[in-house]
């Protein structure tokens, strides 16, 4: 896979509500009802990862998810991060 440019990166991210890019990762939390519900969003993002062959790293503070994607073997962004994390940002 392909790095995005700096400008292919700042295009996207305008597409993607909620997602910061933070270095070579874009990142996104999320508040849900309770602990559960935060869990249950996590299978979710798990159900879309897997399916995508792509893994964000994933922070559970009770009731806060903080997903994080960058493509580790290419060393930053790529097509496939910003993929995932429109497929994310659909969940609700």
């Amino acid at each position: 896979m392909e790095l995005l440019t700096d400008d292919e990166i700042t295009a996207k991210l305008g597409d993607l509500a909620g997602w910061e890019r933070a270095g070579n990762t874009i990142a996104s939390t999320v508040t849900r009802g309770d602990f559960r519900d935060a869990l249950l969003y996590v299978g979710a993002v798990a159900f879309l990862a897997e399916a995508a062959s792509h893994h964000p790293d994933i922070l559970i503070q009770w009731n806060q998810v903080t997903l994080t994607l960058s493509t580790h073997s290419a060393g930053g962004l790529t097509a496939a991060d910003f993929a995932l994390a429109d497929k994310i940002s659909k969940l609700g």
